[in-house]
């Protein structure tokens, strides 16, 4: 068994130096830039806080990323021995393979998430429905895999399939991200991550490939990502960023860190989003969208922190109309609108804890907000904010717990507003959001999650969504 194992590892080592050499050369010929600065770590993360960074589990913010050193120690594989309820994965240590594997260098993260969510009262129309979603990681580190020091890869595929509530709200953001990407209706698989990062040092790492832009985002002090937090748009990532920003595109970039810590980013992607095709078609044939970012550490009260300030300027060509990958703003009358070049936003995030437990930096809880604002033409946000509080639960005896709580405001775009007011009167938006994530097991997580949207469809009355939603790691 041992040597069939072995022979399969050098396979991997083998097929990974022939891929990444060839990805390397793609990216130097096509564009030495972009966006998403990555954080290889052992346990990948798929959705969002602040919007160029991936947590360190141990971080107590959303808009800061803990980098690890050049050969960070993964953690522990999760053992067959352990008792089915104790274990961090559900299909455990693969009889020794698993941890085989990520000792040289290669870990397999599988997850499957379900939604059952729909409008109990208001809004467009009344009734639930059922989607889910599968997520497949796999990440290497360079060294272990025989090739050279700093280097690591994440690879990241998905699976949506099933229906949203998104079209029984009458709202412009849905209350269910995670089920609007990489497509919001249909079944769809695709490859939507692969990403090469390089440290060039302690202080500076580059980046580039094939990037998925949520891989990044880590939702505030709980460290959740977007299938473990927050599930409205508004409450994941500050919707002005949405005409900017795809979710799966081409693109590189750099970071300078400070112990360890981003401090500063610059990154140019693609505009297209190309989340199941290859996108070598389109590849920046409309533009290409700078990003930069200044991340700022805190310790006001004596407690863990964060202030940051994110700035996107694209040169692509789009008009208020134009769906963007996360929501569709053309919910009325046939219209069409002139299209303009270029588009900016730029936002103010942070988060405060209000307490951390003295023998656990990650058992905290405390408030966060953001604020954006846009050009507001061709982006149909003009500005949105919004504000929580979210953590580790404070209840005795459940410390694998989140909670969160949080209300958001959209200021929706005047040109959409006055396009045809009779037809079809719009207004701004506004909701509420309150969710329990509670730990069945260390791999499987029930999260009950409410609430109330007053939608920018002026004729629809405010809608209350209820919603369920379970994880299972594999």
């Amino acid at each position: 068994m041992h040597s069939s194992l072995h022979f399969t590892i050098c396979s991997v080592r083998a097929w990974l130096a022939v891929s990444v050499i060839g990805l390397a050369q793609s990216a130097v010929a096509q564009d030495p830039l972009g966006l998403l600065v990555p954080t290889p770590s052992a346990t990948p993360t798929t959705a969002s806080g602040n919007e160029l960074w991936r947590l360190d589990p141990n971080s107590t913010g959303a808009s800061q990323a803990i980098v690890p050193t050049m050969t960070p120690l993964p953690p522990a594989a999760p053992s067959d021995a352990s008792p089915l309820l104790e274990r961090s994965t559900l299909t455990g240590d693969w009889g020794g393979y698993r941890s085989e594997l990520q000792d040289d260098g290669v870990k397999v993260n599988l997850s499957t998430t379900q939604y059952y969510q729909g409008v109990a009262s208001g809004g467009l129309d009344q009734g639930f429905r059922y989607g889910g979603r599968n997520d497949y990681f796999l990440n290497f580190d360079g060294e272990k895999v025989g090739l050279w020091k700093g280097l690591f890869i994440d690879l990241h595929g998905e699976t949506r399939y099933g229906q949203s509530a998104y079209n029984l709200t009458g709202a412009l953001l849905p209350p269910n991200l995670m089920l609007v990407v990489p497509q919001p209706t249909g079944t769809v698989t695709g490859l939507t991550a692969v990403k090469v990062t390089q440290f060039l040092s302690e202080q500076m790492l580059v980046f580039g490939g094939r990037l998925n832009m949520f891989d990044g985002f880590v939702q505030p002090l709980t460290g959740a990502t977007g299938l473990n937090g927050f599930m409205n748009t508004a409450m994941i990532f500050n919707p002005v960023l949405a005409r900017t920003i795809p979710y799966s595109t081409y693109g590189a970039g750099f970071a300078y860190l400070k112990d360890f810590e981003p401090v500063f980013s610059v990154a140019v992607i693609d505009t297209n989003n190309t989340p199941t095709v290859t996108g070598f078609d389109t590849f920046f044939n409309n533009g290409a969208t700078v990003v930069s970012a200044l991340n700022v550490p805190t310790r006001f009260f004596g407690l863990p922190g964060h202030q940051g300030v994110t700035g996107t300027y694209s040169s692509g060509t789009y008009n208020d109309l134009q769906p963007s990958p996360y929501f569709d703003p053309n919910q009325g009358p046939g219209i069409a609108l002139a299209n303009r070049t270029g588009s900016w936003s730029m936002t103010y995030n942070f988060d405060q804890a209000l307490y951390a437990a003295p023998n656990d930096p990650k058992n905290i809880w405390g408030v966060f907000g953001s604020f954006g604002v846009s050009d507001g033409n061709p982006n149909p946000i003009r500005w949105c904010s919004n504000l929580g509080i979210s953590g580790r639960s404070p209840l005795q005896g459940r410390s694998q717990d989140t909670f969160g709580a949080g209300y958001y405001y959209a200021d929706v775009s005047s040109t959409i507003k006055e396009i045809a007011p009779k037809l079809l009167r719009l207004q701004n938006e506004q909701g509420v959001e309150i969710f329990y994530n509670y730990a069945v097991t260390q791999w499987f997580h029930i999260t009950p999650d409410l609430q109330v949207i007053d939608p920018f469809r002026q004729r629809v009355d405010a809608g209350f969504l209820a919603g369920v939603r379970a994880k299972v790691d594999f």
